[in-house]
């Protein structure tokens, strides 16, 4: 059975004889199709899955979806989904609480007459834990977006130089991962040299790159729709004693949490592994972001290894470890890899060199 009829059939199984599930968000639509579309709708029941779109992906999806019945809808999808409603004689709809505003879940409940809406979150925490545990597919996939990632890093430790600017580097790190496989890119890339290095998720500018640089590149690619997310900090020439310190701290952190992954742990105690070695070399203060996120159709997906986490980590999940220390108005350093978990221990799916790089 392939994954896309095997996940319907998971949510029609919960489902009861009078009861249905809506699902209209992008990535939980190719979630349950492995379609990717702008719009559409993917519409669950107890004897089996529907997905509606319109005219312009009517045929494509046709010729790709085979885990549920295609439909093409008419000018107002709520018309084809009532009909669908009378048809299996459906009392309530389940839909997605985390994807949908307040002023369409009202919308929903007029033009579904007759029908329940139940906006509880059951279906979101539903489809959530399936997402977690990735199939064989997906893993492959990841691994693929993450070898284009680590062909990236090697490729443009020989592009930089002193006086290219940050958005120079990340232009060529995106061109690079396009033209070696990839779909497209996983998110905004992060480039950020000197200074900028202390901003986490900044932004790409003019900067020019200067000796004694610290540069954080935060990048990934996208295989068939799966994300992969590295981060790498390196040194432009000689760099000042307390950034080797800085950075050994991060890279002792990270290797911490790494060691500290299996089958079982709590999210958060991979969290503290990582957040106890920086907290103890004076630096508590300067990691306020969490230790790693899981990654898959989305670059954040559940669990996150974090201080808040209840989750448990299970054999099937992926994790990035991103640990770093930002110095505002000096520099940052952040090391990331990812992590599937096995049922005794990790596999690290990273595999670019972690240790210190200079750059003369």
């Amino acid at each position: 059975m392939n994954d896309y009829i095997n996940r319907i059939e998971k949510i029609a199984d919960y489902l009861q004889e009078d009861s249905s599930a809506l699902i209209m968000s992008e990535y939980n639509r190719r979630y349950f199709t492995g379609f990717n579309s702008s719009s559409g709708a993917v519409f669950i029941t107890k004897q089996g899955g529907y997905f509606l779109t319109d005219s312009r992906y009517i045929e494509a999806a046709k010729s790709k979806i085979d885990s549920c019945t295609v439909l093409e809808h008419s000018r107002a999808i709520a018309d084809d989904i009532n009909k669908l409603i009378e048809k299996h004689n459906i009392k309530s709809v389940q839909i997605e609480a985390d994807h949908m505003t307040v002023r369409s879940a009202e919308k929903w409940s007029k033009l579904l007459q007759d029908t329940e809406i139940l906006a509880d979150g059951i279906l979101d925490d539903k489809i959530s834990s399936m997402r977690m545990i990735k199939t064989e597919y997906e893993i492959n996939k990841i691994i693929a977006a993450q070898a284009i990632t680590d062909k990236a890093f090697e490729h443009i430790l020989e592009f930089i130089k002193i006086g290219k600017s940050e958005k120079k580097i990340a232009l060529e790190l995106e061109f690079f991962m396009r033209a070696n496989g990839a779909d497209g890119v996983a998110f905004d890339t992060i480039v950020v040299s000197g200074e900028n290095s202390s901003k986490p998720h900044g932004v790409p500018g003019d900067r020019l790159i200067q000796k004694g640089d610290f540069i954080t590149m935060d990048f990934g690619a996208k295989v068939d729709g799966y994300c992969s997310d590295m981060t790498r900090t390196i040194a432009i020439g000689d760099i000042s004693v307390e950034q080797m310190y800085v950075y050994d701290t991060v890279l002792l952190a990270q290797r911490t949490a790494l060691a500290k992954l299996n089958s079982g742990i709590k999210c958060s105690a991979a969290d503290a592994a990582a957040r106890d070695i920086i907290k103890n070399a004076g630096y508590g203060e300067k990691f306020g972001h969490g230790t790693g996120h899981s990654v898959g159709l989305e670059i954040h997906e559940n669990p996150n290894l974090s201080p808040f986490s209840k989750d448990i980590l299970q054999p099937g999940v992926i994790v990035t470890v991103e640990p770093g220390i930002y110095l505002e108005g000096k520099f940052g350093v952040r090391i990331e890899d990812m992590a599937l978990i096995c049922k005794d221990g990790i596999r690290n799916l990273t595999k670019s060199e972690k240790s210190l790089i200079k750059l003369t």
